[in-house]
This record gives C-alpha cells, sequence and structure tokens, in this order.
C-alpha cells in the first residue's frame, strides 16, 4: 500500500534518484526520535529514507483497534516544560490534539487514612516561582504541618543543585531525599507521586542526577512548567497518521515494515544500509532504535564502549484497560496513594466508546506485577478501584484487559549517565537518537525528540547542510 509521497509497506524499495538532491540520509526507526530526525533532515533539504520495522511509526507511544475501540498501548503524557514535544505536535499539526491543561491541577485520593477516603489537590496559582505551589503544598492533607515545611526546605536545595555535576548521577535520589529530612511518607504522598510517573522508578532506585533534573525542571524552573498535557484522541492519529502525512509533505520515503539487518561503511566513506533484498547508499545514516538494537547494527569501532548499550537496565510499565457501563470518574484523570493503583485516566471519547466508560490505568516500575495473568491482575485491581471511585460500586465491567511494556524505559538507576552516549559516533556519518541517549532528560517523549533533533543537528553539520531551521532547543539537544 502506497501513503502519498512514495511511502509503502513493505515489498521492493522504490528509486531514490527522483528525490531532490543534497545528499542522502537514511533513518533507521520510526518511533518519535526518527521521525523526528527525518523531519529535522528534510527541513533542511537532505534526501531522507526512513526505514521502520513494525507496520506503523510512533515507537513505544501507539495505538491498536480492539473491537470497535482505538486503544492506546498506555497512557502517555508530557508537561508544559517539555518544549521539544510540543515542537514536534506543532510539527505535525497536532498541538490542538493534545493540549495542555490551563494550570496544574492534579487530583490525589488518599486511601489509607483511617478517616477514610481524602481528597487532596496539587495545583498552582499564578505567582512566581517558588511561591506558585506555596499555598497548595500549605494545604495539602497529605502531609503533616512538619513534613510540608520539610518538602519546602528540601525543593530549596534541590533547585541549588548543579545538574552539570557528574557526581549527582552517582547517587540515588531516595537517599538525598532521607538526608535531607523527607520522611517515608512524604516521599511516598509527594516525591514519588511525581517521580515514579515521570522516572519509572521510586526515590531510592533513581539517579540524582535525573531526579534532579525532573523536578528542577519541571517545578522549579517556571510557573507554568508542570502543567499537564495529554493527547485527546489516539496516540496513533498522531505518532503515525499525521506523523505519515507530515513525512510526505517533506519528501521523506517512509518504508514500514523494512527491517534493517546490518549497516557497514563502503570504500567510499558511504554507508550502505542492508534490507531484505536491497542495499540502501546513505551519506549519513541515524540509527534511532533501542539500545539492544542499536549494538547489533554498529560497526566495529563506533563507539569506544559499546558494551555499554548492554548494560542498561530496563523498567516495565503495566497498563490496564477497564470499560464500564455508566460513568465512574467524575474528572479527566486522578492519582491515588495507599493503594496499587497509580494513575488513572479517562479515555472514554478518545477511545470512540459511545456507552459507559473507559479507564486506563498506568502503573509503573511493575516489575512484580508485568507477567501475572490477566485473571489476577483483574481481581486484584477491579476492588481497588471500587474502593477509589465509589460510583464503580456496582457498576457492571464491560470488558478488563492488559497492554504490558516488558521494556518500557531505561532504568534510571545511579551510574546510568556514563552508559548514555551522544548523536555522534567515531564512525562518520553516523549517528544514534533514542529516548536512550545523552539527551539530560529520562526516557520520554521529550527525550526521544530532543534525541532525533540532536542526531539531525550532527549530521547536517557533516553533510555541509544549514542548521537554521532547527528548533531554538537545538543547542540543549546536541
Amino acid at each position: 500500500m502506497t501513503h502519498g509521497n512514495g511511502t509503502r509497506d513493505g515489498g521492493q524499495l522504490a528509486d531514490v534518484s527522483a528525490l531532490r538532491p543534497g545528499g542522502h540520509a537514511v533513518v533507521v526507526g520510526g518511533g518519535l526520535a526518527g521521525v523526528t530526525a527525518a523531519l529535522a533532515l528534510a527541513d533542511a533539504k537532505v534526501r531522507v529514507t526512513l526505514l521502520e520495522g513494525r507496520p506503523r511509526l510512533g515507537g513505544l507511544a501507539f495505538s491498536f483497534r480492539r473491537g470497535g475501540l482505538t486503544v492506546d498501548n498506555g497512557q502517555h503524557v508530557y508537561l508544559r516544560c517539555c518544549t521539544a514535544y510540543r515542537w514536534f505536535l506543532d510539527r505535525i499539526g497536532g498541538a490542538a490534539l493534545a493540549p495542555v491543561q490551563e494550570r496544574l491541577d492534579v487530583p490525589v485520593v488518599d486511601l489509607a487514612r483511617p478517616e477514610g477516603r481524602r481528597l487532596g489537590r496539587l495545583r498552582r496559582d499564578a505567582l512566581p516561582v517558588p511561591l506558585h505551589l506555596g499555598r497548595s503544598l500549605a494545604t495539602y492533607p497529605h502531609l503533616s504541618l512538619a513534613e510540608r515545611a520539610s518538602v519546602g526546605r528540601a525543593a530549596l536545595a534541590l533547585k541549588g543543585l548543579d545538574l552539570a555535576d557528574p557526581a549527582l548521577d552517582t547517587q540515588d535520589f531516595g537517599s538525598w531525599l532521607a538526608a535531607h529530612g523527607q520522611s517515608a511518607r512524604a516521599v511516598e504522598a509527594l516525591w514519588d507521586l511525581v517521580g515514579v510517573a515521570t522516572l519509572n522508578a521510586v526515590a531510592g532506585d533513581a539517579s540524582l542526577g535525573l531526579a534532579a533534573m525532573v523536578f528542577k525542571t519541571g517545578l522549579l524552573s517556571d510557573p507554568g512548567a508542570a502543567d499537564i498535557g495529554w493527547a485527546r484522541v489516539p496516540l496513533g492519529e498522531l505518532h503515525d497518521r499525521l506523523a505519515r502525512k507530515e513525512l510526505d509533505s517533506a519528501g521523506v520515503r517512509t518504508e514500514v515494515r523494512t527491517r534493517v539487518t546490518s549497516i557497514r561503511m563502503n570504500e567510499n566513506g558511504g554507508w550502505g544500509v542492508q534490507v531484505p533484498g536491497e542495499t540502501l547508499e546513505a551519506d549519513a545514516v541515524v540509527l534511532a532504535v533501542p539500545q539492544r538494537e542499536a549494538h547489533g547494527l554498529l560497526p566495529e569501532g563506533a563507539l569506544d564502549a559499546p558494551e555499554n548499550l548492554l548494560e542498561f537496565g530496563t523498567a516495565p510499565i503495566l497498563n490496564i484497560h477497564v470499560i464500564y457501563d455508566r460513568k465512574v470518574l467524575a474528572t479527566p484523570f486522578l492519582t491515588a496513594l495507599g493503594t496499587p493503583v497509580q494513575w488513572v485516566f479517562d479515555r472514554t471519547d478518545a477511545s470512540g466508546l459511545r456507552e459507559g466508560q473507559y479507564l486506563a490505568l498506568s502503573q509503573s516500575t511493575a516489575q512484580n506485577e508485568i507477567d501475572e495473568p490477566v485473571a489476577a491482575l483483574r481481581e486484584r485491581y477491579l476492588p481497588e478501584l471500587e474502593r477509589l471511585l465509589p460510583r464503580a460500586r456496582g457498576a457492571e465491567v464491560r470488558d478488563f484487559f492488559v497492554t504490558r511494556e516488558r521494556t518500557a524505559t531505561f532504568a534510571p538507576a545511579p551510574g546510568v549517565g556514563r552508559l548514555r552516549p551522544g548523536a555522534r559516533t567515531k564512525a562518520p556519518g553516523l549517528y544514534l537518537a533514542g529516548a536512550w541517549t545523552a539527551t539530560g532528560w529520562p526516557a520520554t517523549m521529550e527525550s526521544a525528540v530532543r534525541s532525533g533533533v540532536g542526531a539531525a543537528g550532527a549530521a547536517l553539520g557533516a553533510l555541509g547542510r544549514s542548521r537554521g531551521l532547527l528548533p531554538d532547543f537545538f543547542e540543549e539537544a546536541a
């Protein structure tokens, strides 16, 4: 099947000679990093071929059909401070489909209190940092007065950390919090509430460097930095359909169901990218695949320590999908304490459900549950949802299913920073992209887009092309 300007599904690759001159770049991998790199290169008038082994674009942020519904593999959100992902949404014409809330407002329900279910909120005011969170913290009911005061002191200490200090990556965030007076309750009810969702690790398992980056950027840089955005349409509408449309318009030839088997340097200094039945000649190659797959494709000598790519730990995310016969959640989302349930999102409209309500539970740090049978998860989580959402009591469950991402992110453990390579390799014309590369961010959509821009910028420099059309954050990503 052909999609617009030279896109196809499988089969023999089309002739590239008719596309515009100015060097040929091959991007391997059609996740957010690869799509971004392809668009950035094409915008600079480079001829680009994008190769993806799956039948769709989007990487780990995708949609699929289940019955009459369109289902995301998992709930993905971003923050207002995610300038790269916001640029990506603008670039593909999807910003209006994934808006950011007007002002940070997170309902937090605690089920562990002796007095029963209690609702609190994390909100910001229209005040400068750090006063923008002052009233919310002062009235946050899930911490004692002393704990709230200690959180403020720790936040000021965190604000003073130098993110460029490599020593931060050698420490764990949990120990740092304990050393700065944070109780186990404060860690659970505040620090991990944010950290688990953004880092996919509890504080004790997370690099202080990555945690400090998340909290300094999201909560302590700009009053609106932590406002939450999420797609009001299926992710496939953004990361596949709209992305393909823009790739086509930019002249990129997108080849799905096309797996790369090897990458080799030619005698003339160019590159040969091998796919079944054919070799593509390229002046530059961007390898935008997961780190283990990259290790298998990198030619000898491309990295000083290629074994580092095999040392990354990975962390799973479990997604639980429940469809009720009636509305049981009155807000777009909420998060919870005192229950296995972490974050719950209403996906009713986005999925196309006409009757009832569709809830998606995003369960990070799911190492102990990722392989559990659906029946066991159903037995555990449906009663918890009834505790959390009183309207669910007596509601009929029309469907219950799970999606599992066993290697959803790299594990942001202390020391991971030394394992993350930059965009440039030692092989001229070969570049790396992916959320796992050295962007300074944890494994997020933001990191993926930044890596794609960084790899494209490095390639443009080597190709002698202008970087003038790269987005403003390029210097940060390079």
